[in-house]
């Protein structure tokens, strides 16, 4: 059964798109067939991925002028297939606003390509317009990235009340897949408090992994390649391994194996 995650936060900076990156090509390295959307008009995971920003992307989708199925590309690593993006989104969220059922209109095309894989993210928007209620209606759960900086809460709030909002509405499934400490540095004392601070507020929701500030994650992209074929030996890959090897063992995936 396929598991959709949105990667979500509306504050920028976080550690979004690479999570959504690493997350990705490491749970493809674990031999998970593995699906990347790209919803953010940046195009920052497609390009991460080496791929270019003129392809034909998920903003065609939307509009009805190809089918999600010829926009799916194949990437240089095995089990991981992306759907790009690229700056006409941005102005996808305007075109949407008179649509009929305009929050469902990625779910809806993306359903015919969900039973083809194991996982599925959805890289989203540092915002909560429109791409972003879409992703969180055509998701299972949501993934959210914060950093160990002093705004770290700032803003989460409203993040969490547009997800209850989703779930009233729109997806009654939606539900909290885990929050993500991402550039946790152990020297620094803010780091661990701010690490306190959001387990004390989530609890068992929050990951056992912490994503360190690392070099290495930075410059992958430079390089179009996910850190854990930049520097396999890092500390950044070996947490996003550790990440996908956690999130994994939550999702039960022996349910998984037995519908492949």
């Amino acid at each position: 059964m396929s598991k959709i995650i949105a990667i979500a936060n509306q504050k920028g900076g976080v550690g979004k798109t690479t999570t959504s990156i690493n997350l990705s090509a490491s749970i493809a390295a674990a031999e998970y067939k593995t699906l990347l959307i790209d919803i953010d008009p940046q195009a920052n995971s497609t390009s991460g991925l080496g791929v270019s920003k003129n392809e034909d992307s998920i903003y065609e989708v939307i509009e009805g002028l190809k089918e999600v199925d010829q926009v799916v590309l194949n990437t240089y690593m095995p089990n991981l297939d992306l759907i790009p993006s690229n700056i006409n989104l941005v102005g996808a969220e305007v075109e949407m606003v008179s649509m009929e059922n305009r929050e469902k209109q990625l779910y809806n095309n993306i359903i015919s390509v969900k039973e083809k894989y194991d996982y599925i993210f959805i890289d989203c928007p540092p915002s909560l317009g429109l791409l972003t209620l879409n992703a969180l209606t055509a998701a299972d759960s949501v993934l959210i990235p914060v950093q160990c900086e002093y705004f770290a809460l700032e803003g989460l709030g409203q993040l969490l009340n547009t997800i209850n909002i989703v779930k009233k509405q729109l997806n009654p499934t939606l539900s909290i897949e885990g929050v993500l400490l991402t550039m946790f540095d152990t020297r620094l004392r803010l780091s661990h408090q701010v690490k306190d601070e959001v387990k004390k507020y989530f609890g068992d929701k929050v990951f056992q992994t912490l994503i360190h500030r690392n070099v290495r994650i930075s410059e992958a992209p430079s390089h179009a390649k996910p850190v854990i074929l930049y520097d396999s030996v890092s500390i950044g890959a070996q947490n996003y391994i550790a990440l996908a090897s956690e999130l994994i063992e939550r999702t039960n995936p022996k349910t998984i194996e037995e519908t492949k």
